[in-house]
């Protein structure tokens, strides 16, 4: 079976630590070149994987070299680089938030329908097996009609992690436009969509800028949701838990609660009005604190797609959608008004 040829582009540390190397371990993908502006960077990643290295993604995506790349650049970036990518004949896999507004995100499902190209965005939330398990659940009517949830992510911060510390374009609006509610708030509004399987519909929010004093981007956010049929809840998305990363959900039924990724042994726990519990031990989520092997499962449902021919598993609407749930986070912040999405 031919392989698929893959570049990455932005070699910053979450394409080090999540996309290349769950590239190389993926039987199906021949890895062919990186990119990045930072000459030094692409050079030694390149060299790392023996890779051809580009500073331009113009000149990588003209070299016809590739069928299909990861855009792991600055949040501002995704859209020019993702239209580009897909008007070249590419497929993309897109990290989130996969745009900076509803219009570059439109622009790019449009580019991916024109070209018939796979565009997918990296939520990997949806493929956390307690949050599969949880929508079977649900879906299932396992605790009933559902009436509220609290979901929080919250970490140290990117300066941890990030390859450049606090320098990193985390921390810089003209690059990330968004801090805390984009690097992770928008992974829960996605998760919160798949689980419930509803939209969200309005948002009230605080989004604050009350921890990282080197940063002008928002690293605090709280907001209260409500979805189509009247669940209501609230997200917090942070960058200011500092003694340990929260990734949990709750969610409340008529006839018990779900408890997602809370509990340190059980990655889900069901307890149930009868006074039943039911521990479920489907392996961790993934965090940045874990060393060895990456398995987010995104690379390789970006592969199977492209090398089989199918849908793509999170699509540029669903990507949109998730967005637009943190844009009127955004606007409810500054206009102090429940916002609808």
């Amino acid at each position: 079976m031919a392989k698929v040829k893959i570049g990455v582009i932005g070699c910053g540390s979450i394409a080090q630590h999540r996309h290349l190397p769950e590239y190389k371990m993926n039987e199906q993908v021949e890895l062919v070149a990186v990119c990045d502006i930072n000459t030094e960077r692409a050079n030694s990643v390149a060299q790392q994987y023996g890779l051809k290295a580009y500073t331009n993604y113009e000149e990588l995506l003209a070299s016809g070299t590739v069928e299909a790349v990861s855009v792991c650049t600055p949040n501002y970036l995704h859209a020019p680089i993702s239209v580009a990518a897909l008007n070249s004949g590419v497929h993309v896999l897109c990290e989130k938030p996969m745009a900076t507004s509803e219009e570059e995100a439109k622009a790019m499902i449009e580019a991916a329908k024109t070209n018939g190209k796979k565009l997918m965005i990296g939520h990997n939330q949806r493929f956390v097996a307690s949050h599969q398990k949880a929508r079977e659940l649900i879906e299932k009517g396992e605790i009933g009609k559902i009436y509220s949830f609290r979901t929080a992510f919250g970490h140290g911060g990117p300066e941890g992690w990030s390859v450049d510390g606090k320098d990193s374009w985390f921390f810089k609006k003209d690059e990330a436009f968004i801090g805390a509610m984009g690097d992770l708030g928008v992974h829960k509004t996605d998760m919160l969509r798949y689980i419930l399987n509803e939209e969200i519909v309005e948002v009230g929010a605080f989004v604050e800028s009350n921890a990282k004093d080197f940063a002008n981007v928002d690293d605090n956010a709280v907001c209260v949701l409500k979805t189509e049929s009247g669940i209501i809840g609230t997200l917090a998305a942070s960058w200011a838990y500092n003694g340990k990363e929260d990734n949990s959900t709750i969610v409340y039924g008529e006839k018990g609660i779900l408890r997602l990724e809370d509990d340190p042994t059980y990655s889900l726990v069901a307890q149930y009005a009868t006074g039943e519990v039911v521990n479920y031990e489907l392996g961790k989520i993934q965090s940045n604190d874990e060393g060895g092997q990456s398995n987010s499962h995104v690379i390789e449902q970006f592969v199977d797609a492209v090398a089989e021919d199918k849908e793509s598993p999170v699509p540029g609407e669903e990507g949109l959608k998730s967005l637009a749930v943190i844009l009127a986070a955004l606007k409810s912040s500054q206009t102090k008004q429940i916002t609808r999405v």
